[in-house]
């Protein structure tokens, strides 16, 4: 079985809301992608992601987005050396009392060593996306500002 994590956590805005700021490339770029995002999220698309604290762009492929519901994506294994893909599939749900409830699971990893601690790595990672994104849709900072570079 290979190596696979599914964060969440509860963000004080509506769906649409919530969904939009992950789906749209210059929000994403004011709480995510350090380095900047290029593309919005539709379905059969490759976008790119840039990050300060790995630099150079990264594609993205857009698998599967059902607005307000669920983005399937596959990107390159943060694996040295890998040359496989993981899928990351993020659900959006209502909780009924005004919040959304954001689901974050990737998986594909190898099953060796390096396999398990690049997951940990993006199990950090996802951890800190779902963070900065509760803090910029309900307050508008940008935690990652200046924290990577």
């Amino acid at each position: 079985m290979s190596h696979e994590f599914t964060v969440s956590g509860r963000i004080a805005k509506p769906v649409a809301e919530v969904f939009e700021a992950v789906v749209d490339p210059k929000t994403l770029s004011g709480y995510f992608t350090t380095g900047g995002a290029q593309g919005r999220l539709e379905t059969g698309a490759t976008v790119t992601w840039d990050f300060h604290d790995f630099p150079g762009a990264f594609p993205v492929e857009v698998i599967e987005v059902v607005q307000n519901e669920k983005i399937v994506l596959r990107w390159g294994a943060s694996e040295p050396g890998a040359t496989y893909k993981t899928t990351v599939t993020m659900t959006f749900a209502d909780t009924g009392d005004g919040r959304t409830l954001v689901k974050i699971h990737e998986a594909g990893w190898s099953e060796t060593p390096a396999g398990e601690k690049a997951a940990f790595g993006n199990c950090e990672g996802w951890t800190g996306m779902l963070c900065a994104l509760k803090v910029f849709v309900e307050h508008g900072l940008n935690l990652r500002e200046g924290f990577y570079k």
